[in-house]
């Protein structure tokens, strides 16, 4: 654990997961605030009391959650503070903390139909009852209110809300304009680039959202902030921004251009690819891998340089 300033301070947390630890942040104001909760575990709940204890405060004094996105390591303690009264985030966290079924039943049924039509064989349909497994690490709880582009923090008004989608469709980061902080989820991170997670359509949406353009969308947006440094949800903070946004951005063209190269070669359908990109990777983590697939086909088709055509139902994606 480590101080950032009067007003801002950093807990980090274990997970099960192999991204490692997660960090919470305190935000002292008119109210006392964590943004995001870790994940569930005693391990993590420990942590979480053992620093918050260093910076003079118990459990019982947090008075606010507010959540970057849905995510289990991000959610998991917000049923363990007794004075907390207000859940903050994106509409969306809503159906993650309330476990809502029918939508629950919608992702399910929207992961099986575009397996399906991405030439995933059926020995792979027994991931999708694991879709719900994370939940273990999560929390059940309700929103009180929720928050959107250009709001600020209740209890915290030199706090910008920022729309931060790509990783997940509910993703907000917070940016406090005076000093150039910013929070950002899984948004910004140093060391890695943070999954483009495929999502169903929401709120009667017709299509699913394009997660990876949404990315690199809101990436060039958080190159015209003037962020300073960035308090990541995992990993070192760190102050330039100015220099990981490039790279991110390229990086991933870059790995379009390797998808590119093999649809030169043939028309394949998304699983075909995958299996290509992420030879050592897929069997075990094939939503993961399918989402990055399909970001980098999303990519070159918004850039004109491969289309798709439908057979039997199976899409196969060609180079243009």
């Amino acid at each position: 654990m480590i101080g950032i300033n009067k007003k801002v301070s950093q807990i980090t947390v274990p997970t099960p997961f192999a991204v490692g630890d997660t960090h919470v942040y305190l935000l002292e104001g008119d109210m006392l605030t964590l943004v995001d909760a870790g994940v569930k575990t005693k391990e993590a709940w420990e942590a979480c009391k053992t620093q918050l204890k260093e910076l003079g405060y118990f459990p019982s004094d947090i008075e606010q959650i507010i959540l970057t996105h849905h995510h289990p390591d991000h959610i998991g303690l917000v049923d363990q503070f007794p004075r907390v009264e207000s859940i903050v985030a994106h509409k969306h966290v809503d159906l993650w903390l309330t476990r809502n079924e029918p939508f629950f039943q919608h992702y399910e049924q929207f992961f099986k139909d575009f397996f399906i039509a991405s030439g995933v064989p059926e020995r792979f349909n027994k991931i999708l009852g694991d879709l719900r497994t994370p939940l273990h690490f999560a929390s059940e709880g309700r929103l009180t209110s929720v928050i959107s582009e250009g709001d600020v923090l209740p209890g915290h008004e030199d706090w910008q809300v920022i729309e931060t989608k790509g990783h997940a469709q509910s993703h907000l980061s917070f940016f406090r304009k005076s000093d150039g902080a910013f929070i950002g989820g899984d948004h910004l991170l140093h060391h890695i680039s943070p999954n483009p997670l495929l999502e169903p359509p929401h709120d009667g949406e017709k299509e699913r959202a394009k997660p990876l353009l949404q990315y690199r969308d809101n990436l060039q947006k958080c190159a015209n902030l003037g962020i300073k440094t960035v308090y990541p949800g995992h990993g070192d903070v760190f102050t330039n921004v100015e220099e990981i946004i490039p790279v991110r951005l390229k990086k991933q063209e870059e790995r379009a251009n390797k998808v590119r190269l093999l649809l030169q070669e043939k028309a394949q359908t998304p699983f075909e690819i995958c299996q290509q990109i992420f030879p050592k990777h897929y069997e075990k983590q094939l939503e993961l891998t399918m989402s990055e697939t399909i970001g980098q086909l999303d990519f070159l088709e918004d850039q004109v340089a491969a289309g798709k055509t439908i057979k039997d139902g199976i899409l196969y994606y060609h180079a243009i």
